[in-house]
């Protein structure tokens, strides 16, 4: 069972007079992952599409998504894959690949439908592409990491690149997640922008009882979302994106966009925040 929500794009001006429900329900993802099904939201900004598939010790297929205009979803975009759950395989194009938790997958335009197995939770993301390039499966070992942060201001954490260039090549797709150390709940602070590209965040490990505050919203006139276990929030180019949680939990990060360059931000000074 294939369900798709398309959410237009947002103005900051429509932003701003937006009350709690208008905010979750523009920018929050929610309920993404089912058993059986594959679930996606369609998103304007940069034609993003963000999503979950639980094959559930079966097998899902994703194929014909109607608001793609295309026969099949790979027709002329890529697909991000992480496996956030249990062992699984993706196969695509006759190839089959096994995925634990924490693996990435890449699969690149033209590879047809994509069959989803096993016990995994797949989280998705797709943009776009304007070539055909080969799958690749990345695992823990092989993406390039840093450490960055201190315990001191509460934000140390490692962030692990996969779908990115010092990695692999992809068309506009760019992804990694990040981990945090003991006793770190910041997330991406100091916050940043990057008008040139649109980020999603899929946040997951998080306790039942646990809770992200999600910061967005222009530097000067900030909002929140307040994101529980496996939700994704969509960050429009012109928003900052940082958060903190109530305990321990892991958050992929996922851009598309004019280019994919990781360092083409706008860093914004804690004084500037309102």
């Amino acid at each position: 069972m294939l369900t798709v929500e398309t959410r237009p794009a947002i103005s900051p001006t429509e932003a701003k007079g937006m009350d709690t429900a208008a905010l979750r329900g523009a920018f929050l993802g929610q309920g993404l992952f089912a058993a059986g099904e594959i679930r996606l939201i369609y998103s304007h900004y940069d034609r993003m599409i963000v999503g979950g598939a639980v094959p559930a010790g079966g097998s899902v297929k994703l194929d014909h998504v109607g608001e793609c205009g295309t026969a099949s979803l790979l027709d002329r975009r890529e697909l991000g894959v992480v496996n956030v759950g249990g062992p699984g395989t993706v196969t695509a194009a006759g190839q089959s690949h096994a995925m634990a938790k924490g693996d990435v997958l890449y699969l690149g335009r033209g590879l047809g439908p994509v069959t989803f197995a096993g016990e995994g939770r797949f989280y998705l993301t797709s943009a776009p592409a304007h070539a055909s390039l080969p799958a690749r499966l990345i695992r823990l070992a092989e993406a390039k990491s840093f450490t960055t942060g201190a315990a001191e201001t509460a934000n140390h954490r490692t962030i692990y690149q996969f779908i990115h260039p010092e990695v692999m090549e992809s068309c506009q797709l760019v992804l990694g997640y990040t981990k945090f150390h003991g006793g770190s709940v910041w997330n991406t602070m100091p916050a940043h922008l990057h008008d040139r590209r649109m980020e999603a965040y899929f946040y997951f490990d998080l306790a039942p009882e646990a809770r992200v505050f999600h910061m967005m919203g222009e530097p000067s006139e900030t909002r929140h979302l307040v994101v529980a276990n496996e939700e994704a929030v969509l960050s429009p180019p012109w928003s900052i994106h940082c958060g903190a949680g109530t305990g321990s939990y892991t958050f992929v990060w996922a851009m598309a966009g004019d280019n994919v360059d990781y360092k083409d931000v706008e860093m914004v000074a804690m004084g500037d925040l309102r």
